[in-house]
């Protein structure tokens, strides 16, 4: 049974403002490493919809993880990062452009790789978090 649409305005709400809430208080190092979760969740809904055949919800997913992708592409600080911002930079590019060839041709197997790029990257990231120390 679909939820009525005051009921979906409801859960909305609820979803934004807990969101909000998490993002308000969340450190600079865990708001990238909830952007990676965001990378990885939309990915696995593009893989799941692209095996559903439901093109709709892929593009929906693969245009918000490159959305991420390309604000993570924006905020490296390239001064500070020096040859690991450009290698980073250079690995969004790569994702970016293999994600535009997983919607063109449908393939959840690209889009498969970018997850294993973005999880080892998400890795790295929450391996240096700095609360942890």
């Amino acid at each position: 049974m679909a939820p009525s649409t005051a009921s979906a305005a409801r859960m909305r709400y609820y979803t934004d403002t807990a969101s909000a809430t998490i993002s308000s208080e969340a450190s600079p190092h865990r708001l990238i490493s909830m952007l990676y979760d965001g990378v990885l969740e939309r990915l696995a809904i593009a893989r799941s919809s692209i095996s559903r055949g439901d093109v709709g919800a892929k593009l929906k997913a693969i245009n918000g993880a490159i959305q991420i992708v390309e604000h993570l592409r924006v905020v490296l600080d390239h001064d500070a990062g020096g040859s690991l911002a450009e290698r980073l930079d250079a690995l969004y590019d790569y994702c970016l452009r293999r994600m535009t060839l997983a919607n063109a041709k449908n393939d959840p197997d690209i889009l498969a790789e970018v997850s294993k790029l973005i999880v080892t990257i998400k890795s790295g990231w929450d391996a240096i978090d700095p609360m942890q120390r």
